[in-house]
């Protein structure tokens, strides 16, 4: 059921399964929890950052135009 549904760039349910338990084992249980949190702030940074840019460029051209 999981193997049928779950195609994520070309990581079927099995592959998925084993980077699971790997990650549990060389990381242990309480550490994971601390590293996708760590992971995720570092994504909404990044997209912070890319907004913080798109948001100049626009400046940048109205500022030009006039």
């Amino acid at each position: 059921m999981l193997t049928s549904g779950l195609l994520i760039m070309g990581i079927g349910g099995q592959e998925l399964i084993i980077i699971v338990v790997i990650l549990l084992l060389l990381f242990g249980g309480k550490k994971i929890p601390e590293l996708m949190r760590g992971l995720g702030k570092g994504v909404k940074e990044f997209k912070d950052g890319q907004k913080e840019d798109s948001t100049d460029d626009t400046k940048e051209k109205t500022t030009d135009n006039k």
